[in-house]
């Protein structure tokens, strides 16, 4: 059983007992999360069912392992011969989400 599931602005297909790494949703580690399917087919891909936007009735289950962030990314900013520098760092948080059923 796959499914594709929609948080943060992106789309990801996921299956039991996978665990992915998303855009940090709000919970603590344990926590249960529920997201909306938005197509649900099984492995083989004979029985696949499409959402308009999301499938009804149909769940994705899953469970909060961690919360962190990423490695850092710096910035630098330069404009020559204006004496102008800047550089600053970024590391954007992350959740570990371990898919438990669909």
């Amino acid at each position: 059983m796959i499914a594709i599931i929609k948080t943060g602005g992106k789309q990801y297909l996921v299956k039991p007992n996978q665990t992915i790494q998303i855009e940090k949703i709000p919970g603590k580690e344990g926590e249960a999360v529920e997201f909306e399917a938005l197509l649900v087919a099984e492995d083989d891909g004979k029985s696949v069912e499409i959402g308009a936007p999301s499938v009804k009735g149909k769940k994705v289950k899953g469970k909060i392992t961690s919360q962190g962030l990423a490695k850092k990314v710096d910035v630098i900013k330069f404009k020559s011969k204006i004496r102008y520098s800047r550089k600053y760092g970024h590391r954007q948080p992350f959740t570990n989400v371990l898919i438990e059923s669909i």
